[in-house]
């Protein structure tokens, strides 16, 4: 899939656990870990806003594209 997420790259910056973030969020861990990698096949921008609000980034630290 050329679209990568780094969320995990992220997590590991911000010194945080998937399963604290997936509180935050409001979501399941089972469902985090989906996203993180790459499994997903959409993500809700409501649920980006959240991830970049709560780890204080960018959509595009978390998601690249590469072709």
């Amino acid at each position: 899939m050329p679209i990568i997420v780094n969320l995990d790259v992220m997590l590991a910056k911000r010194k945080m656990q998937s399963k604290e973030l997936a509180e935050k969020l409001g979501i399941t861990p089972v469902n985090l870990s989906i996203l993180k990698t790459g499994k997903a096949k959409g993500i809700r921008f409501e649920t980006l806003e959240s991830i970049c609000e709560i780890l204080d980034c960018q959509p595009g630290d978390i998601l690249e594209y590469m072709p």
